[in-house]
C-alpha cells in the first residue's frame, strides 16, 4: 500500500465519519419542544396530545398535538407526514410515564372517549339543534427496534474504530520498514555502522593509486604480506602489528593508504568513523566496539579502518565530566578488544588521526597500535607524482608542465592537488576547450590559494595606487633578500579576502627554516606597510594580515625556537595545539618578569625587520615607483615582467 492510497483511505473515512456525525447531530436536534414530565401531563389533561410513541431502545418520546394529526381512510388517528419532524420530546420523562402505567391509562382514556362519543352521536341525533363535539382518542405506540437511532449511535463508533485500525496498520508497516530498511540502525543502537568493501569490489584501491608516499607504502607492505601469507611470519615466531596508526595533516592520503592496503591484501575492508561509536545513550559505544570486532572476526583475515580515531580515543580523565563518560567507556572497550583477554587473530586495526597529541597513552603502547606511520605533506617529487595520478583521465595541453606546477604548489596536500586539477578541468569546460591549458591551471591555483577574482569590485584611483605600492613594496623588498623565493605573479585585482597579492615560486621545499630565513620573511611581510608609509605618507588596514603573520613568526622565534640572544635557547611554549581537557587549569611556566622580557624581544624582532625593509625601499625607491606604475597600468604582471622592470627595462605593454 503506497502513501497515496493510504491518504485516500484516511480521507474517505474522515468524510464519511463527518457526514454521519453531522446527520446524527441534525437528527438529534430536529425537535420542536422539550418538555418536563409535569408539562407533558398538563398537555394530556388539556387533551392536546393526539398521538405519541415511546422508543424503548433509546428512551425518546415523540408526540403530536391535535392540529398535527388527521384520520386515515380507516378512521384511525395518524400523524401528518409534513409534521413528523415536529414536537419531539426527550427521555427525561420516560421513566415517569412508565411509573404512571401510561399504557393502561391511555387505553382506559380511549374507552371513555369511545363511550363519550357514542353518547354524543346519540345526543346529536336526538337534538340536531344542539350539537356536541366529538372527542378524539389518543394514539400511541411502543417502538422496541429503532433501526435509524441504532445506526445513528453505532455507525460513527464503527467508523472511528476503523480509522484507528487503519492508522495502527500504517504505523506498524512504517515500523517494519524502518527495521528492515536502511534505517534499521535506529532500532539497533548497539550495532556497529560498518561499511564493507568486498573482495570482488571493482573499485579497489592499489598502491599504484597512492603517489608521493613511497616510504609509507613500504611500512605497510609487511601488513599486506602477513594477510596474504601469515604462515611465513608465524614460522619464524614473528607477530604482526595488531594496529597501525596513520598520523598526518588533513588531506595527506591516510584513508587512501588504508584502502590501498586492503586492496593489495585482497581481504574484506571494514571502515567506520570514530564519531559513529559515540551515542546519546550510555553503553552504546562499547556495544558497537564489541559488534565491530565480532563482524571483523567472522570475516578474518580482515582490516578494520577507524577514521578520526581521536573522536573516541582521546585521553581519559581529560573530560569535564566524571569517570562514567560515554566516550571513556567506549575507549576502555576498544583497549580491551585490541589487547585484552580476548583474541583478535587475523584482524588488523588501521586508524587515522591528525591529532596524535590528544590520544590516550594506553592506545599507543605496543600491543595495540604497535606502529605509527607519519604521512607528511608531499615534497616536490611527491607532488609531481600525485599530479600525474590525478591527470590520468584528464587531457592536458602541450603547454602544461606538471613539474612546474609541482614547484609552485609547495605545501599542497594530495587532496589539494586533486582539487586543483578538478578546478582547472571545470574552467576548461567553461571555456569550451578540449584540453586543460596552463592558463586554466594557474587560474585554478589562484582560485584555490587566494580566492575567486573580483574584477567588478569598485575601487577608486586612491585605492588602486595604495594597492600598487603595497604589493610593489612586498616584491621589491623580497627581491633584495637572499633567502626569499622568486616572484611568480603580482596583481592588484581583488581575490577572495585579499585586495591584491604577490605570489612567489619556490625553487625547492624547505625542510628546515633558519633564523635568517625567518628574519627576512618578516622583512618581506612588512615591505607593503613600509611602502605605504614612505610613498603615501599614510598607512592602511591592508597590511593587517601581514602584521599578524610577522608577529606570529617573531613570537615563534622567541618562545619556541630559542632564537633570542637575550633570553637564550629556552622554549617558553610548546608546539602542541590546545586541548581543553588536558590544558584546562594549567598556568604558564615563566614569571611576570620573563613575560615582560619576551614582549620586549618580540617587539625588537619586529622593529628590526621594519627598519631593514625601510632601508631596502629607500635605497631602491625608483624601482618601487616603476613596479607600482606598471601595476597601475597592467593590474597583473608575471615574474618575468617583474624582473624586466627591476632591471630598468621598459615593457612592450607599457609602450602601447
Amino acid at each position: 500500500m503506497n502513501k497515496n492510497n493510504i491518504l485516500k483511505i484516511i480521507l474517505c473515512f474522515a468524510v464519511v465519519a463527518g457526514l454521519i456525525a453531522f446527520a446524527t447531530y441534525s437528527f438529534n436536534n430536529t425537535r420542536g419542544e422539550e418538555l418536563q414530565y409535569s408539562e407533558l401531563v398538563e398537555l394530556f389533561d388539556r387533551e392536546e396530545i393526539a398521538y405519541f410513541t415511546i422508543n424503548l431502545s433509546n428512551g425518546n418520546v415523540q408526540f403530536w398535538r391535535r392540529n398535527q394529526v388527521a384520520l386515515n381512510d380507516e378512521g384511525q388517528l395518524r400523524p401528518l407526514p409534513e409534521y413528523r419532524r415536529r414536537g419531539f420530546g426527550r427521555a427525561t420523562i420516560v421513566s415517569a410515564l412508565f411509573e404512571t402505567n401510561i399504557d393502561a391509562n391511555v387505553r382506559d382514556y380511549n374507552r371513555a372517549v369511545l363511550r363519550y362519543n357514542e353518547e354524543v352521536l346519540q345526543h346529536n341525533e336526538e337534538n340536531p339543534d344542539n350539537l356536541r363535539e366529538l372527542r378524539q382518542p389518543i394514539g400511541y405506540d411502543f417502538d422496541n427496534n429503532n433501526t435509524a437511532a441504532l445506526l445513528a449511535s453505532v455507525l460513527p463508533m464503527v467508523l472511528i474504530g476503523g480509522l484507528v485500525v487503519v492508522v495502527f496498520i500504517m504505523m506498524m508497516r512504517r515500523t517494519n520498514n524502518m527495521i528492515s530498511g536502511e534505517n534499521r540502525s535506529n532500532m539497533n543502537f548497539g550495532k556497529a555502522r560498518l561499511r564493507l568493501m568486498q573482495k570482488d569490489d571493482k573499485r579497489k584501491t592499489r598502491f599504484d593509486d597512492v603517489a608521493g608516499a613511497e616510504e609509507e607504502k613500504e611500512e605497510l607492505q609487511e601488513i599486506v604480506e602477513f594477510l596474504r601469507n601469515p604462515e611465513k611470519f608465524s614460522e619464524l615466531g614473528a607477530r604482526i602489528p595488531k594496529g597501525v596508526l596513520l598520523v598526518g595533516p588533513p588531506g595527506t592520503g591516510k584513508t587512501l593508504i588504508a584502502r590501498a592496503v586492503a586492496g593489495e591484501a585482497d581481504v574484506p575492508f571494514f571502515s567506520i568513523s570514530g564519531s559513529d561509536f559515540v551515542e546519546l545513550y550510555v553503553g552504546v559505544g562499547a556495544s558497537r566496539v564489541r559488534d565491530m570486532f565480532t563482524q571483523a572476526k567472522k570475516a578474518a583475515p580482515s582490516i578494520v579502518f577507524i577514521d578520526e580515531i581521536d573522536a573516541v580515543g582521546r585521553q581519559r580523565g581529560a573530560g569535564m565530566g566524571g569517570g562514567h563518560d560515554e566516550r571513556e567507556q567506549t575507549l576502555n572497550q576498544l583497549l580491551v578488544e585490541m589487547d585484552g583477554f580476548g583474541t583478535n587473530e587475523g584482524v588488523i586495526i588501521i586508524a587515522a588521526t591528525n591529532r596524535p597529541d590528544i590520544l590516550d597513552p594506553a592506545l599507543l603502547r605496543p600491543g595495540r597500535f604497535d606502529r605509527q606511520v607519519t604521512v607528511l605533506v608531499p615534497d616536490v617529487k611527491g607532488r609531481e607524482a600525485i599530479l600525474r595520478v590525478h591527470a590520468r583521465n584528464k587531457p592536458l595541453a602541450p603547454d602544461v608542465d606538471l613539474k612546474v606546477i609541482a614547484q609552485t604548489t609547495a605545501g599542497f596536500t594530495g587532496a589539494d592537488l586533486e582539487n586543483l586539477l578538478n578546478e582547472a578541468a571545470l574552467l576548461a569546460a567553461r571555456h569550451n576547450h578540449k584540453a586543460i591549458t596552463r592558463d586554466e591551471i594557474e587560474a585554478a591555483m589562484l582560485k584555490v590559494v587566494i580566492g575567486t577574482q573580483k574584477k567588478s569590485q569598485h575601487k577608486t584611483e586612491k585605492d588602486f595606487k595604495l594597492l600598487a605600492y603595497h604589493e610593489a613594496g612586498h616584491a621589491v623588498a623580497s627581491y633584495y633578500l637572499d633567502t626569499q623565493d622568486d616572484v611568480h605573479q603580482i596583481s592588484i585585482i581583488s581575490r577572495g579576502m585579499a585586495g591584491g597579492y604577490t605570489m612567489y615560486l619556490p625553487q625547492n621545499d624547505k625542510n628546515f627554516i633558519s633564523k635568517t630565513d625567518m628574519e627576512e620573511d618578516i622583512v618581506s611581510l612588512l615591505g607593503g606597510r613600509v611602502a605605504e608609509a614612505l610613498v603615501l605618507g599614510d598607512i592602511s588596514t591592508g597590511a593587517s594580515n601581514d602584521i599578524e603573520r610577522a608577529t606570529r613568526l617573531a613570537k615563534d622565534m622567541v618562545m619556541r625556537y630559542g632564537m633570542s640572544s637575550e633570553l637564550g635557547p629556552i622554549a617558553y611554549t610548546t608546539n602542541s595545539e590546545v586541548f581543553l581537557g588536558r590544558d584546562y587549569g594549567q598556568t604558564r611556566s615563566y614569571s611576570e618578569h620573563m613575560a615582560e622580557n619576551i614582549d620586549i624581544e618580540i617587539k625588537k624582532v619586529i622593529e628590526t625587520g621594519y627598519k631593514h625593509a625601510e632601508n631596502i625601499l629607500n635605497a631602491n625607491m625608483q624601482q618601487l615607483h616603476n613596479v607600482a606604475n606598471v601595476l597601475l597600468k597592467l593590474e597583473t604582471i608575471s615574474g618575468e615582467q617583474f624582473k624586466q622592470v627591476m632591471a630598468g627595462e621598459t615593457l612592450p605593454e607599457m609602450q602601447a
